[in-house]
């Protein structure tokens, strides 16, 4: 990593650093979480192989649009990059966005990185990107995630039955959300 990247880091906190993603991440271990099937396991990542090009593409549109907020997670303890989160699809004219979370590196599953990186981003989308609601949808399966989603305020809206193809079946795809009114901004 050039030292430009390692200046440019948006947030910290006790244990995690927060920069946008960079082109010489695809040459550390992000490059891989995308073709691994446990990580990939109730994402869409993982049918397609990934491959540099792919990655390389992504985020040089990341760095041209202005309606996606993708942050490299940075485990300060190890200075690694451990996973990417983001708010995707952000519609400035209805102040909503998609929230999404990928921690590739396993080690670092069950810690509870996910959550203190969640706060971080959702105060971010409310407080300097000017949104009003923040929402994401997860499989049935996907017990982790729906938990984080919970953990962040978010309310089960819906669901969408059998809206997702996981290992061989069609399962519900779970919704959730928080408004800007009902985040605790105290919690960060």
């Amino acid at each position: 990593m050039n030292s430009q990247e390692m200046t440019s880091y948006i947030y910290e906190t006790d244990r995690l650093s927060f920069r946008g993603l960079c082109l010489s991440d695809i040459d550390g271990p992000y490059f891989h979480w995308f073709n691994d099937q446990d990580v990939c396991l109730h994402n869409s990542h993982g049918i397609f192989p990934s491959t540099r090009t792919k990655l390389s593409q992504y985020i040089e549109m990341l760095q041209k649009t202005n309606n996606n907020i993708v942050w490299a997670i940075i485990e300060k303890k190890r200075n690694i990059h451990v996973g990417n989160i983001a708010l995707q699809g952000i519609n400035l004219s209805h102040q909503t966005a998609e929230f999404a979370i990928l921690l590739g590196d396993k080690s670092c599953w069950g810690k509870g990185y996910a959550a203190e990186a969640g706060e971080v981003l959702l105060t971010h989308g409310f407080k300097v990107a000017g949104l009003r609601r923040i929402h994401c949808g997860t499989s049935e399966h996907n017990v982790g995630m729906q938990k984080l989603a919970l953990k962040l305020g978010m309310v089960q809206e819906g669901v969408r039955r059998k809206a997702l193809f996981e290992n061989g079946e069609f399962v519900d795809l779970i919704e959730f959300g928080i408004l800007k009114t009902e985040f605790d901004f105290n919690n960060i």
